[in-house]
């Protein structure tokens, strides 16, 4: 990632004459795709065969796992095959296999032919010294529109006066670019840009220069809805750390999605792939079994598109997001599609769950829905879950069932411990299904139905 604190040795010039021979040879371009795009050699059949197997062999470490730290099995609801911990659904496929990312980050630093100025994806590692910059054109995942917005930021980068930033603390400026797009061909661009030491004045020209460059320059052939800019010091940048400053354009683009009107926020997460989050959101919602009665509980909402699409199957919708942008989306959007049982939270969830639990221990029927990030869920949130007796079903989305996430499932599911301070009732892990929201990698979403 462009940014990295760490020193990267400059690239000798026997090197770099290496990679353009390469690149003259036989193409970066495929040696690229096998790294973003593992699985595009083979047919997207051969492709969902891999992953259901991948996603079957998670499923059976799990269970070994379980069984090893508890000394029992805690999950004996539903008769099982092959050590599966649960009945496994057949793999979900992607409406759209190819282009279907709507969020696209490329990153910036030296080319095949030693050019700082290049804007791409990256081969080689920081820890080798190899790395490369490679541009993104023809990989199945990503939409020429993002390409093309990528390579006349290149174009700006190369006739600009100013240095690119590779590493903080040897100075330069121009950093990342990242490109969203909406079923409508909407395009939203967020250029990140470290300020180094420059006065107020001389931002403004940069970011006027930038702002020329896309509205009249050969970049207003990239027809763009809005234009961002963000000053960070940081790899990391917030919102509330480093506001977003709109340049020009709408300041939100929009997406229909599951009778919804959405809308999206440059820093609000949503899933990379439209048409294969309504296939998961679906599932999502078919293995709630919500009704009238019951309060749909979202952790780590998002824009809140799950919560609000059930809202009118549910008697209330709670959701609890950390990154502010996405709550006022979430608000936004319920008031839009007129849905006046919602209520969304800002703040970490491990903060705000357990005092939102409390009141909902009356009889009143919760599910559960957890959609986190790969670095999966804080434990309190975990002890919140398990703690609170009207909760009986929950709902966990996991797109890396790895590391933090399989001690969340381990901590669902083990027996009561009071050292943990894991009091409630387990959970038992009755259905998985894998859903394919990223055609070409290994990746996969997999959605876990928990009952107790």
């Amino acid at each position: 990632m462009a940014g990295l604190k760490r020193r990267v040795p400059m690239h000798s010039l026997r090197y770099f004459i290496s990679m353009v021979g390469l690149f003259s040879k036989s193409g970066l371009l495929p040696w690229l795709a096998d790294v973003v795009t593992p699985l595009w050699r083979l047919s997207y059949e051969e492709q969902l065969k891999v992953k259901f197997e991948a996603q079957k062999k998670i499923l059976q470490r799990l269970e070994s796992y379980i069984q090893m730290l508890n000394g029992v099995n805690v999950t004996t609801a539903v008769p099982k095959s092959e050590s599966l911990p649960c009945l496994l659904h057949p793999i979900i496929p992607s409406p759209v296999i190819n282009g279907y990312r709507n969020k696209s980050t490329f990153s910036v630093n030296r080319g095949p032919d030693g050019n700082p100025k290049t804007v791409g994806y990256y081969l080689g590692t920081w820890r080798d010294g190899n790395i490369v910059c490679v541009r993104s054109n023809n990989l199945k995942n990503i939409p020429e529109k993002h390409s093309q917005v990528a390579q006349y930021y290149e174009v700006f980068l190369r006739q600009s006066p100013l240095e690119p930033c590779l590493v903080f603390h040897e100075g330069g400026y121009w950093r990342e670019l990242i490109v969203r797009t909406n079923s409508q061909g909407h395009t939203m661009a967020i250029i990140t840009f470290h300020p180094q030491k420059l006065s107020q004045e001389e931002l403004h020209v940069q970011k006027e220069t930038v702002k020329e460059f896309f509205i009249r320059g050969p970049g207003a052939a990239c027809d763009l809805t809005s234009l961002y800019f963000q000053e960070s010091t940081m790899t990391r940048c917030s919102h509330q750390q480093s506001p977003y400053q709109l340049l020009f354009g709408e300041p939100y683009i929009f997406e229909e999605l599951l009778s919804l009107k959405i809308r999206i926020s440059p820093d609000a997460f949503f899933q990379i792939n439209t048409a294969g989050a309504e296939m998961l959101y679906r599932t999502v919602g078919e293995l709630t079994g919500v009704n009238s009665d019951t309060i749909l509980l979202d952790i780590c909402c998002g824009t809140g598109v799950i919560g609000l699409s059930l809202a009118q199957h549910t008697s209330q919708v709670l959701g609890i997001e950390l990154v502010e942008q996405a709550v006022e989306d979430a608000r936004w959007t319920a008031a839009f599609n007129g849905i006046t049982n919602s209520e969304f939270h800002t703040g970490r969830a491990e903060k705000i769950l357990p005092g939102l639990l409390k009141s909902k221990e009356d009889g009143q029927s919760v599910v559960a829905v957890v959609n986190p990030a790969r670095a999966g869920l804080h434990y309190k949130v975990i002890q919140a879950i398990r703690n609170c007796r009207a909760i009986r079903t929950l709902v966990f989305v996991s797109c890396k069932l790895h590391g933090e996430s399989t001690r969340n499932i381990i901590e669902l599911c083990c027996p009561p411990d009071s050292a943990k301070k894991l009091l409630g009732e387990p959970f038992v892990l009755q259905q998985a299904v894998p859903v394919d929201l990223f055609p070409h990698t290994p990746h996969c979403e997999l959605v876990l139905l928990f009952t107790r």
